[in-house]
């Protein structure tokens, strides 16, 4: 067993890639294709940054994906990387408390981000309906 299979699974998909560009037409549809799967998967990310969840995961994703093609994208996504891996690890040389109120401010974020999206998008006012339900108890 190959102890690195991801090196060897990394080499077919640079030889498929290597074969697929060497012919000109090849060469442009998977620029095409690679151009139009990457702004599909942005662009679905970008939709769900405001809500809860992977949205920012999506669209490194699709970021990732043009940087199978463009040299633009790689330079970005080499960018993002450093950024964050320099974020997490300012987050970790920080004490348990100042952690903590990162993730609470994080977390209040969120949750504003939800009741304006429900609020706006949806006609959903879910502090009203609490106070209300509250106020009836």
């Amino acid at each position: 067993m190959d102890p690195r299979p991801r090196g060897r699974w990394r080499g077919r998909v640079h030889t498929t890639l290597d074969l697929i560009r060497a012919n000109p037409t090849g060469r442009v549809t998977l620029k095409i294709f690679i151009a139009v799967a990457g702004a599909i998967v942005v662009t679905v990310g970008i939709a769900l940054i405001p809500l809860p969840g992977p949205g920012w995961l999506i669209v490194i994703g699709g970021l990732g994906i043009w940087a199978v093609e463009f040299h633009w994208a790689r330079r970005l996504l080499t960018f993002t990387r450093r950024n964050v891996r320099a974020w997490t690890r300012w987050v970790l040389r920080r004490s348990l408390p100042v952690r903590l109120l990162l993730g609470a401010t994080g977390l209040v974020f969120v949750a504003v981000v939800v009741w304006l999206s429900l609020k706006y998008s949806l006609g959903i006012d879910v502090v009203a309906w609490l106070l209300s339900h509250l106020a009836t108890r």
